[in-house]
C-alpha cells in the first residue's frame, strides 16, 4: 500500500501523519507546553520544543507505517503562500522532512500551513474538490477569507486587522484564570451562560476586514467590573459568529460564490458552529461546509493529503 508522510510545526503543536490511498493511516500531535498565566510563546522557544518533540513522535510515525511503501513526505514550511510569509518554528518540520526524504529516496513537496489546513477540512468535503468556493481560515495566528479555485490555490480576499480570532478568545481566557490555549475552557464557560442575559459585544466588519482589538478591551472592562465568566464568554463566541457572519456574506455577495469552507483551531468549536449555522440558515442560498473537529486543530493531515494529492497529478 502506498503511504504519504506530512510533517507540521506551527505555533503551537509538532504534528506528523501518513495517509494512503483510502484515507488516515496516522495522526500524532504534541500540543507545545505554555506557563501558566503566559499568552503564547516566543519562536525560540516554539523551535526548541518542535525538536524535542519530533524525537519522540517520528519513531512512532514510522513504527506505524511499517509494511507501508512511503512514496512522497509532505511538509509545511510557512504560514502561507505567499513569498514574504514566514516563521522560523517551521524550521523544524523542514529540516526533519527533508532528512526523512532524502533517506527514503522520495520527493519533498513544501506547501504551507494554510494548504494543510484548507486540505484537511476537504477531507469528508470531498464535493468540494475540483470547484470553486469561499474559504475562512480563523486560529490563533490567522483570522482571514480567501477564494480557493480548482487547483486549491487560494487567494487573498479579508481579514483581521489586528487581533486574530483566538489571540481573542485567549486573551480574554487567560484574563478569566483559564489554561492557554483557552478554547475548549471557554467553551465550556459560555455553555453554562443564559444567551439572553448576556451583553453583545460589538461585530466590527468593514469591507471584508474585521477588528477584535476594541471588542477585546470591552470583554475585559466587563471583566474587571464583575460580569458573569459564563457570560463573558457567551458573549465573546456569539460576537465571533456575527464577526464572521459579516465577513464571509460580504465576500459572497462581492464574487457570487455560495459555498463556504471554514478551516483553522477555532472552527473546531461546537457553539461557534452552531451560531453560524443558525445565521447562514436565513439564506438559503448559501451552504456552509466545516471539516471535522479533530482535524481543524493544527495536524499534520492536511499536509499528508496535499502530498498525496501532489504526487498522484
Amino acid at each position: 500500500m502506498n503511504a504519504f508522510i506530512g510533517v507540521d510545526t506551527s505555533c503551537y503543536t509538532t504534528s506528523v501523519a501518513c495517509v494512503d490511498e483510502k484515507g488516515i493511516v496516522c495522526d500524532h500531535r504534541t500540543v507545545l507546553s505554555v506557563k501558566p498565566g503566559e499568552r503564547g510563546l516566543r519562536q525560540s522557544d516554539g523551535l526548541f520544543q518542535h525538536i524535542k518533540n519530533l524525537e519522540k513522535l517520528v519513531p512512532e510515525l514510522f513504527q506505524t507505517v511499517s509494511g507501508l511503501s512511503v512514496r512522497a513526505v509532505g511538509v509545511s514550511v510557512s504560514p502561507r503562500s505567499n513569498e514574504d510569509s514566514y516563521m522560523p518554528v517551521f524550521l523544524a518540520g523542514k529540516t526533519v522532512a527533508t532528512a526523512l526524504a532524502a533517506s527514503l529516496q522520495v520527493p519533498l513537496y513544501p506547501v504551507s500551513h494554510q494548504d494543510g489546513h484548507v486540505r484537511a477540512a476537504l477531507h469528508g468535503n470531498e464535493q468540494l474538490m475540483g470547484e470553486s468556493f469561499l474559504g475562512m481560515h480563523i486560529s490563533g495566528g490567522t483570522t482571514e477569507t480567501f477564494l480557493v479555485d480548482e487547483k486549491l490555490h487560494i487567494s487573498l480576499l479579508g481579514g483581521g486587522e489586528d487581533l486574530h480570532a483566538g489571540q481573542f478568545v485567549d486573551r480574554v481566557g487567560v484574563s478569566l484564570g483559564l489554561p492557554f490555549p483557552c478554547g475548549k475552557h471557554l467553551e465550556v464557560l459560555a455553555s453554562a451562560a443564559d444567551p439572553v442575559k448576556c451583553e453583545k459585544l460589538p461585530a466590527i466588519v468593514r469591507d471584508g476586514i474585521c477588528s477584535f482589538s476594541g471588542v477585546e478591551t470591552k470583554a475585559q472592562t466587563l471583566i474587571k467590573a464583575g460580569n458573569r465568566p459564563e457570560e463573558i464568554a457567551y458573549s465573546v463566541y456569539d460576537c465571533m459568529a456575527r464577526t464572521f457572519y459579516k465577513m464571509l456574506m460580504y465576500e459572497s455577495e462581492k464574487t457570487g460564490v455560495d459555498r463556504i469552507l471554514i478551516a483553522g483551531g477555532v472552527a473546531s468549536s461546537p457553539l461557534l458552529r452552531k451560531l453560524l449555522h443558525e445565521r447562514f440558515r436565513k439564506h438559503g442560498s448559501i451552504t456552509l461546509f466545516f471539516g471535522e473537529s479533530a482535524l481543524s486543530s493544527d495536524n499534520a493531515v492536511g499536509v499528508a493529503l496535499r502530498c498525496r494529492d501532489r504526487f498522484i497529478k
